[in-house]
């Protein structure tokens, strides 16, 4: 794998927390004895904290304001990335080799920016990243378009053709191949379309350990 820079997509992909997120739409739902319909859990995940609640409130007739579900889930959310919240296994020597080897790094996500930094911090790896955008920053969720590998991009001061994007979300794949992206699926258990990821994608990475004995 060639590249001078690379984005990296935060839950799922670096991070081993999408058993917290695959669970946080129906929990809220019947927290209100609402009854969740299929695939609300995976729609809720990939939009990201108000997103995905507004998403939420909407489908399952929640009471109340999106700010004041939002702030019923934060601390659980908060607890999570700030205790327990673990990265990939194998993620931190393949991030040790890239930045080893010069590697201007980038986090995209759509988690809140206070969230996904104390999750980064909590896993020890947050120094490795030049910095980082999200969903609600870049006024576009990645389903909907590319604007947050777009502007990772500028900031990195790279180029399409020199660049990865990795993902763990086939949705999040689709948008940045569509837009010129070189990418890399990573797998994760919450996506349960694989062959297609990896149909579509540069680069399949099964697992970091992998990855990490293929580089040195």
């Amino acid at each position: 794998m060639r590249l001078q820079s690379a984005i990296f997509d935060m839950d799922g992909t670096l991070l081993d927390s999408m058993g917290m997120w695959r669970t946080l739409g129906s929990v809220l739902a019947k927290n209100h004895g609402a009854v969740p319909p299929p695939g609300l859990d995976l729609q809720v995940a990939s939009l990201g904290l108000w997103e995905g609640t507004a998403y939420c409130k909407e489908v399952c007739g929640l009471p109340g304001t999106v700010e004041e579900l939002v702030g019923e889930i934060r601390g659980q959310i908060e607890d999570f990335y700030r205790r327990d919240v673990r990265p990939k296994p194998g993620l931190v020597p393949f991030l040790s080799i890239l930045k080893m080897e010069g590697v201007w790094m980038y986090v995209a996500t759509a988690t809140d920016r206070p969230l996904a930094e104390a999750a980064l911090k909590t896993a020890g790896i947050d120094g490795f990243f030049r910095g980082m955008i999200t969903s609600q920053e870049a006024g576009q969720t990645k389903r909907e378009g590319p604007e947050i590998y777009e502007r990772a991009l500028r900031r990195l001061r790279s180029t399409k053709k020199d660049t990865v994007v990795f993902e763990d979300a086939l949705h999040a794949l689709r948008t940045a191949h569509a837009a010129g992206f070189r990418t890399a699926a990573v797998y994760d258990e919450s996506e349960p379309d694989q062959e297609e990821m990896r149909r579509l994608a540069d680069y399949y990475i099964r697992s970091f350990e992998e990855m990490t004995l293929a580089e040195s």
